[in-house]
């Protein structure tokens, strides 16, 4: 082999192996910029990519939802502001048992005031569950569940229980923009598997459920063979 020769394909070698190192480090830094979104969009993640023909296009579009949300001027709701919205949501459970409804609507209000006190634009529901997901994947999803669920008792086709469940979805939500921060310090991306949410942990900043709209019950029946006397 000649001189020329041994170094035609010692530089073939080299720029095979550049090449092969340049497609590594792409792969690589796809693979990381992959498990970043998913890690901070959990359900939002999966949502996005089996509605689009590449997942790298629903991956551009997950990018550009947390580039606008870095652009939003959001702030952290005062006490004062905190205590209001959560004696407005107390009365919205105590309707519930009056008429269902009503309480769903009002919720579907107040979270919209919530919202719009934080800094988020409302005027459009995808655009207002996009700008929700970069900090809030999983109530996010309940939103959707909520308000689908809304338009479906317009229709009349949703029953107590569907209204209840929407209602625990809306707390969700109202529970976690309560709190201070975007709630990305500590959001999750996974579910209990409960539909009312009463797992024991937090996610998306929220506190743990602690209530549930009132529903109607028997008064329990005393055991008067139970009661102790006295001498």
């Amino acid at each position: 082999m000649t001189d020329l020769t041994t170094i035609i394909v010692v530089a073939v070698v080299v720029i095979v192996v550049l090449a092969l190192a340049v497609t590594a480090a792409a792969v690589l830094r796809r693979r990381r910029r992959s498990t970043g979104l998913r890690e901070q969009f959990g359900p939002e993640y999966d949502r996005a990519v089996s509605g689009a023909d590449d997942p790298r296009d629903a991956e551009k579009e997950l990018e550009q939802r947390r580039k606008r949300h870095r652009s939003l001027k959001l702030r952290d709701l005062q006490p004062r502001e905190r205590e209001g919205y959560r004696q407005r949501w107390a009365q919205v459970q105590q309707s519930f048992v009056d008429d269902p409804g009503t309480a769903v609507r009002d919720a579907d209000r107040l979270v919209g005031d919530v919202m719009s006190a934080r800094g988020y634009p409302i005027e459009d529901f995808d655009q207002q569950a996009q700008d929700l997901s970069v900090a809030y994947p999983v109530v996010t999803q309940r939103y959707r569940e909520a308000r689908t669920i809304s338009r479906e008792h317009a229709a009349g086709r949703a029953g107590t229980e569907d209204l209840r469940h929407a209602v625990t979805s809306y707390r969700a939500l109202i529970e976690a923009l309560l709190e201070p921060g975007d709630g990305r310090h500590g959001h999750g991306s996974g579910d209990d598997g409960s539909r009312d949410g009463s797992g024991n942990g937090s996610r998306d900043g929220q506190r743990p459920d602690r209530s549930e709209p009132p529903a109607q019950t028997a008064p329990p029946q005393q055991d008067e063979g139970r009661r102790e006397t006295r001498a």
